[in-house]
């Protein structure tokens, strides 16, 4: 059972392989280290989570694990 949850969670990914690749081609220019928990990739910092992206069936997502510290002057965050 386990396994075939893993493949769906990989499958909905699948669908966005290029957007977030393009994501991960911007993050990897920064400090973060890629890991994966709960089955996606996030962004760690000194153990400390900061960035997390997946597929999803109809869309796909950045989120930042403390993102009520962000400034949004343009008001362009979704919280989610």
């Amino acid at each position: 059972m386990e396994s075939s949850k893993a493949t769906h969670i990989w499958d909905k990914n699948n669908s966005w392989l290029e957007e977030l690749e393009f994501l991960k081609s911007i993050i990897v220019k920064t400090e973060l280290e890629e890991t994966s928990k709960w089955g996606g990739i996030v962004y760690v910092l000194n153990d400390k989570n900061v960035i997390g992206i997946g597929g999803f069936k109809n869309y796909f997502a950045i989120w930042f694990f403390k993102g009520i510290l962000l400034e949004d002057k343009k008001q362009l965050l979704v919280n989610a």
